[in-house]
């Protein structure tokens, strides 16, 4: 295979991989009307996310390129009113290849009844430590807003949203669309078990730090690509 036909290849699999991120969004319920992930154009300072659509009609063919001064490069449509959540954390973290913005309700929940995400299953491991939280209030609509939300973000891998959700960045879009889905999974469990215990959080066993330490790995490549399988039939199936 050529180079070109290479490079056309890998752009055609990375448009798909975007377009079945926010699918999986709205379908696993981390997103419904609002909500939106993104990846970057390897070697670049510019990115691939969708029009302003709920994520369930999120399609490879028309996503829209964007540089992370928020200016649309590529694509017909208008871009989300969010979209300095993706420029932003680009341009702070050169590292990141994929970002997910999420609505999830349970890390809501958790942020509003002003309890921080704890470990209490083995899918929250990789979060020890690396769950952050932005106690603004609203929607990310600016550049400054989108860098206060990237220093609230920082070296890690997620970062919870007072009242409004939560924003995961990876290697790749698919690591931060699977990081989104443990982290709302392991929020729900948090919650199921605070009203278990009316509340009590001495009778919960969260993981010690060893603990946390010791399923650390949910992340890794195996792992992502068995969960994406999963989160992908998921999204591709009818509703």
């Amino acid at each position: 295979m050529t180079g070109p036909s290479r490079a056309v290849e890998a752009d055609a699999a990375l448009r798909r991989d975007v377009a079945l991120a926010n699918r999986i969004l709205e379908r696993c319920g981390l997103s419904t009307v609002f909500g939106h992930a993104s990846a970057r154009i390897p070697g670049t300072e510019t990115f691939l996310m969708p029009a302003r659509r709920s994520p369930r009609f999120a399609e490879e063919d028309s996503l829209l390129i964007l540089n992370t001064n928020g200016t649309v490069l590529s694509g017909q449509g208008v871009p989300n009113s969010e979209l300095w959540i993706h420029a932003r954390a680009y341009a702070a973290r050169p590292d990141l290849g994929g970002i997910v913005h999420a609505h999830s309700p349970a890390c809501i929940c958790l942020t509003q009844i002003g309890e921080p995400h704890r470990i209490v299953h083995n899918q929250g491991g990789p979060f020890l430590d690396r769950v952050t939280e932005y106690e603004r209030v609203g929607l990310i609509r600016s550049r400054e807003l989108g860098d206060a939300l990237a220093r609230a973000l920082g070296s890690g891998i997620a970062v919870m949203m007072r009242g409004h959700g939560i924003t995961t960045g990876c290697a790749d879009v698919r690591t931060a669309t699977v990081a989104a889905c443990f982290l709302e999974e392991s929020a729900e469990l948090q919650l199921q078990m605070l009203t278990a215990v009316g509340g009590d959080t001495a009778r919960v066993r969260f993981f010690t730090r060893e603990e946390a330490e010791r399923v650390s790995d949910q992340l890794t490549a195996p792992m992502i690509e068995r969960a994406w399988e999963y989160y992908a039939t998921l999204a591709e199936a009818p509703a």
